[in-house]
């Protein structure tokens, strides 16, 4: 991380840190003309139209042509994103990442009549179709899915409607991403040292996490007051994301936009509801780690900005970036040699973008296309956390890597509620490995306070966005208005109850909904509270079971999306129907509370 007053702009980065966007292609150019190519090609799939019913080998034709445009799809859209994601400000790559998106909006019409017609066809001709063609076998599953979602899909014509509506319906998201990302500018502030940095996304946690409260109350005030600048902005943004959610929601029959999100992977809407109900009936664990927190901080008054400081003074972690990729592997030994081989080929042939630079998309992720290695973008700064970010995100890569490695196109792809068990997996058995050698009061006191904070942050925190989603999504369902002061109500009434009365919840706090881009991928970030509470349960698994267990994990990663996320998951054995997996994970959050109450008595 620069510790400078500024960032160094792109071309400043050094190559060994950032990711081989060659690797998709090798220029501009050639971004250009697989572009033009796929436009032209889109021509051929109207000459299919009507004409799925008619044999197996048209009904074939049709589905290799869908997964040939799909791939080069994939590799537009992402290299195009990728690189506007390293500078958001290069005119150059908003406009390819623009084009991109409205390519894929075209072709998302073009392919708009394929699943009417599909669900037109007899299922016992279809069932026939598929003896007679061999190979059409392949897609038995993605038309059982297709087959499920039918009180769902409209005529031709309504889906071709739909389809053209797609390009408005991002609008919100892509302004809300185009002022966070490249127009929103946060003061400086002194740091520590009395010098003046400026307060950026990549550098927010950074500075909360400052053992100087003066330093964290500047941040915290800096970074929320510059949102509230813009709070009936955001707010009407926010509000028009849900609106258009709900417009497809009652095109597509759905009782509500949660039925809608959770169908498209076949989760039961109880699963959402449990996971909300099994934390509440622990809220009283936050509200007894809140008040280990103030005691441990020694202050009167706890206060919002307090969450993140170092609860264990005596320990520096400051890990350049060699060093964390030598923690994360070791980590990951239980994992077995082939884990471990492919861990290595990732760091050792650019798949990560390290380093924040000017304007470079806030955050992390793994991101790529079908063919292509996975790539992971951070903004490595040297902290813990960052370390196990980087753990995370080459989590999610792998698993790309095994399902697109197994599975043929068409189920390479895996639901994200998947997705998050192969990331905090990896965090879990990196957690292990980490106390497991160390004999040190202090640092083992700061190594299970970092769990408890991942507890904090994941299991709670995200169950509490969950929770602020599904108000402010049956608000709108209801017509009702969602004004900035309204949506700052409900936030901080959140706020109070997850993290109880042992802190000062402060009025700028109200704003943080503003903050959060999941927001505007409606019920997503739940899937990290499921997805924890399943890694949990699997890491312990492969801990305590060894071989047989990785094994059944590795078939796991190599399962993409060839049956539904919940199916996958009993199959590797964690039942996320009940709330079992949430209240054992919220079992090893009260263990670790007791250990670190022990341990710092």
């Amino acid at each position: 991380m620069s510790t400078g007053k500024s960032l160094p702009k792109r071309s400043e980065v050094n190559k060994e840190s950032k990711w081989a966007i060659e690797d998709l292609y090798l220029s501009d150019d050639l971004w250009q003309d697989e572009y033009d190519k796929l436009g032209n090609m889109l021509t051929k799939v109207s000459e299919y139209r009507g004409k799925l019913s008619e044999s197996a080998k048209i009904l074939l034709d049709f589905m290799k042509l869908s997964d040939e445009l799909r791939m080069m799809m994939e590799r537009v859209y992402v290299y195009a994103n990728q690189k506007y994601h390293e500078d958001t400000a290069n005119p150059v790559y908003q406009d390819l990442a623009d084009k991109s998106g409205v390519l894929m909006v075209q072709m998302d019409s073009v392919f708009s009549f394929a699943v009417p017609e599909i669900l037109s066809i007899p299922e016992e001709k279809l069932k026939q179709f598929m003896e007679d063609e061999k190979d059409l076998s392949l897609y038995e599953f993605y038309f059982k899915n297709i087959l499920r979602r039918k009180p769902h899909v409209l005529t031709a014509e309504g889906e071709a409607l739909l389809a053209d509506a797609g390009e408005m319906a991002i609008s919100p998201d892509n302004i809300y991403s185009k002022f966070n990302n490249a127009d929103i500018k946060f003061p400086e502030i002194e740091d520590e040292n009395g010098e003046l940095v400026r307060i950026t996304h990549g550098r927010f946690i950074q500075l909360l996490e400052s053992e100087d409260r003066r330093v964290r109350r500047d941040a915290f005030n800096g970074l929320y007051s510059t949102y509230e600048g813009f709070k009936n902005t955001l707010a009407a943004t926010f509000s028009s994301n849900l609106k258009q959610e709900f417009f497809f929601t009652k095109a597509r029959n759905y009782n509500s936009n949660l039925e809608k999100a959770l169908n498209d992977s076949n989760v039961p809407v109880d699963v959402y509801t449990n996971l909300i109900e099994a934390v509440h009936d622990n809220m009283g664990l936050m509200h007894r780690y809140v008040s280990l927190r103030k005691k441990l901080l020694g202050v009167d008054e706890l206060h919002m900005y307090d969450l993140y400081a170092p609860l264990v003074q005596d320990v520096k972690m400051d890990l350049p970036f060699e060093e964390a990729k030598k923690i994360v592997a070791e980590g990951l030994v239980p994992l077995g040699e082939e884990y471990q081989k492919i861990l290595h080929e990732g760091f050792n042939n650019r798949w990560i973008d390290v380093y924040e630079n000017e304007n470079k998309r806030s955050g992390a992720y793994s991101w790529g296309a079908y063919g292509v290695h996975p790539y992971v973008l951070l903004n490595y700064n040297g902290s813990l956390d960052n370390v196990f970010t980087l753990a995370h995100e080459m989590g999610h890569a792998i698993h790309s890597y095994y399902s697109d490695k197994v599975q043929p196109y068409v189920y390479a792809a895996y639901k994200i509620f998947v997705a998050e068990v192969a990331s905090t997996c990896n965090e879990s058995l990196l957690i292990n490995h980490m106390l497991k050698n160390t004999d040190d009061k202090i640092e083992k006191a700061y190594l299970i306070n970092h769990f408890l904070d991942k507890f904090k942050g994941t299991l709670y925190r995200q169950t509490m966005f969950a929770e602020f989603e599904m108000i402010t999504h049956k608000m709108a369902e209801e017509g009702q208005s969602l004004t900035a002061d309204t949506l700052c109500k409900i936030y901080h009434d959140l706020n109070v109850a997850y993290y109880g009365d042992d802190i000062v919840v402060d009025p700028e706090i109200d704003m943080e909904w503003a903050r959060i881009p999941h927001f505007y991928d409606a019920f997503y970030v739940y899937q990290y509270a499921t997805g924890y509470s399943a890694a949990i349960a699997l890491s312990r698994r492969i801990l305590q079971e060894g071989k047989p267990a990785v094994d059944d994990y590795m078939r796991f990663l190599s399962s993409g999306g060839s049956n539904y996320p919940i199916e996958l998951l009993k199959e590797a054995g964690v039942d996320m129907n009940t709330k079992e997996p949430v209240n054992q994970a919220l079992k090893l959050f009260e263990e670790l509370l007791d250990q670190m109450e022990e341990l710092m008595a």
